[in-house]
């Protein structure tokens, strides 16, 4: 992209048209509908998100309106989002699982006038708490199925506004022209509500400039091309999502492909073997659960190959992605590895054509990075938030830590605060929070830097290192550092421990609440003959309690020679009998851990883990998801874990 041109793509509407007029004929986004790949050049993106922008404006949409976008990953939702801001707007997008009361409070506070829908069951819910918004003019669909028999005014088809853009543009034919042209670099692009880990949602306003510099910096520093391809399934609301399959597919003209449903994700990843992939460590996690699951299943000589290739994967397979030098007996154990073992598995995976594939949203354990790049998966681990357009560091080729988040992005600046929190300064910084001039100004310290809220450090290579969320880092009764979240992942690398929640500070000792994993856990008890009802069946099985001992044990020795968090080895621990939801608000809508509202739903197991009773009675209360509630309740066992004793170094 010439130097010339590229200084005057400064929004992402400039970006689109510039797409379509240079490689109007490639394939810009497809759709997995009812079995069959829909495909859309770059030309028919440009003329759609035209009628849609044109549509908007006839509906009397005007600059400086925001429009909630709620849904699955579509291709119509994100050319929405293009054609909002064609008009000077501002896209919203909302978490597509959250219930209608979670959605009022975000529409409200945004004074939402449209809304894209994505199909009936989004429709409905707006529809269930439209009295509540008098802001709320106008509810577009995409989906027609199950609409036909909606007659309300203010419901329209998409192709319906469409065709009426098309009109409108014909009457006005320089009108989308001089909309664009107004558009300014620094106008907000997108504002992307904050998970609420602490308190209400915040509207962070990002600015085109800030998610065009985060997208280019990023696509430099990874080589991505126009001929890299996507598979976009994580929620549209999400910020990874937003700088990966929208940004960084506008800036560097590549592919999104969009799965047919949540169900589907991995046949149809599987199917588009894209060169480009991302997730949490969630997926991941669950990705190796299913492998490991199988690989119980498999016969004797399957499971013995397995391991033996395992092994030899550990030890060389991440020193042969690196270029690192490698023995020529591990490389060609290694190269009969990828013949048996690793190229059928990556196969399976969907993973054979991946060349970069990142995660972040959450810490990601060691091993089960190890894993991944062990068998020849470029994993790298990118740190950033919402503030910062999800780009603060990156990981260089070559140059991977599993225990770091990797070294500066290209233009962003980082450093540490005298008490370990992690600041950072660049053009990819938030332009504020809407309406929250208070919080936007209690982020930003008098040098200008964002505060992360995270605790880290560089090592002597330059690379950073987060301990913890910088309010979570907290000290043991001794003194002792205590960072939960770092326990937590490394409980969550076994297959049986889908989620974990430890305790510890002020406290003598570290105790932990886990959630089983139903699935690998329910195929672990079956091949042993042990029958159960459900979750909470399975969970207080004794046979099942021994095999997640065993797992805090396990993590207890690798703690003890972790130095300062050698005192952080868990001592008791109690199965949940229920699994953490954020339908019961436990978890945020991107499945991280609300830890105050889980001390506080569940302070009686807290105290009993902590004055040494065998055993606890609790009853919770659950949300279902037809909006019913019940109870669950359970006599849970508490178990003491072997700890190892902490050597101290002399000073």
């Amino acid at each position: 992209m010439p130097d010339a041109a590229s200084q005057a793509l400064d929004t992402f509407p400039r970006l689109l048209f510039y797409h379509a007029q240079v490689r109007g004929q490639r394939v810009a986004m497809r759709e997995k509908d009812l079995g069959i790949w829909q495909s859309w050049t770059w030309a028919d993106v440009a003329e759609r998100v035209g009628a849609l922008a044109c549509g908007l404006a006839a509906l009397g949409f005007k600059r400086g309106d925001n429009l909630a976008i709620i849904g699955d990953n579509r291709p119509h939702l994100y050319m929405m989002m293009t054609a909002v801001q064609c008009l000077g707007g501002v896209p919203v997008p909302l978490y597509q699982d959250a219930v209608a009361n979670e959605m009022l409070f975000v529409l409200q506070d945004a004074g939402v006038r449209f809304a894209l829908a994505e199909d009936q069951e989004q429709v409905d819910k707006l529809l269930e708490i439209k009295d509540q918004l008098p802001a709320l003019e106008h509810i577009v669909y995409d989906d027609p199925r199950g609409m036909r028999h909606y007659n309300q005014p203010f419901i329209h088809d998409i192709h319906e506004l469409m065709a009426m853009g098309r009109i409108h543009l014909q009457n006005h034919p320089d009108f989308l022209k001089t909309e664009i042209g107004i558009g300014d670099a620094d106008d907000v692009s997108v504002m992307l509500y904050t998970s609420g880990t602490t308190g209400k949602p915040k509207g962070v306003c990002q600015t085109h400039n800030a998610f065009i510099s985060s997208a280019r910096g990023g696509c430099e520093f990874d080589k991505l091309t126009d001929a890299d391809d996507i598979l976009s399934y994580l929620p549209m609301a999400w910020v990874g999502d937003h700088l990966f399959s929208f940004a960084q597919a506008l800036v560097a003209g590549f592919t999104i492909n969009c799965p047919e449903s949540g169900d589907t994700v991995m046949t149809d990843l599987r199917e588009i073997g894209p060169t480009y992939y991302f997730a949490p460590p969630r997926v991941f996690e669950n990705l190796l659960t299913q492998v490991m699951i199988r690989m119980e299943d498999a016969g004797a000589i399957k499971q013995k190959v397995f391991h033996h290739y395992m092994a030899v994967a550990r030890r060389c397979g991440a020193d042969i992605l690196d270029g690192k030098p490698v023995s020529f007996g591990d490389r060609l154990s290694y190269a009969l590895g990828n013949l048996f073992v690793y190229g059928p598995l990556k196969n399976v995976l969907g993973m054979s054509r991946i060349r970069v594939a990142y995660t972040a949203g959450a810490a990601i354990g060691p091993d089960l990075f190890r894993f991944y790049r062990s068998i020849g998966i470029n994993l790298k681990q990118l740190y950033g938030q919402t503030e910062t357009c999800a780009y603060v560091c990156l990981q260089p080729d070559g140059h991977i830590k599993l225990d770091s988040v990797g070294m500066p992005a290209p233009g962003v600046e980082v450093k540490i605060a005298d008490n370990g929190e992690i600041l950072v300064k660049g053009p990819m910084l938030l332009k504020g929070y809407y309406k929250r001039p208070d919080a936007t100004a209690e982020s930003i310290n008098a040098d200008g830097y964002f505060m992360t809220g995270d605790a880290g450090f560089f090592d002597d290579d330059g690379h950073l290192k987060i301990i913890d969320r910088a309010k979570d880092v907290g000290k043991l009764a001794n003194g002792a550092m205590f960072a939960p979240n770092y326990i937590e992942n490394k409980l969550k690398f076994f297959p049986h421990v889908k989620e974990a929640v430890c305790f510890g500070h002020d406290k003598d000792m570290v105790c932990a609440f886990i959630n089983i994993d139903v699935g690998a856990v329910g195929n672990w008890a079956e091949r042993r003959g042990i029958a159960y009802s459900g979750y909470t069946d399975l969970a207080s099985k004794p046979q099942v309690l021994e095999l997640i001992k065993e797992c805090v044990e396990k993590i207890n020795e690798e703690l003890v020679a972790e130095g300062m968090l050698a005192d952080s080895q868990v001592h008791r621990f109690l199965v949940l009998h229920k699994e953490l939801d954020p339908d019961d608000d436990e978890l945020t809508r991107t499945r991280k851990v609300r830890r105050g509202f889980i001390s506080e739903k569940y302070a009686v197991l807290i105290d009993a883990l902590y004055s040494g009773k065998s055993s606890q009675f609790i009853e919770t209360e659950v949300k279902f998801e037809d909006g019913r509630r019940g109870k669950v309740s359970a006599d849970l066992k508490i178990l003491d874990a072997k700890t190892l004793p902490v050597v101290k170094k002399a000073a």
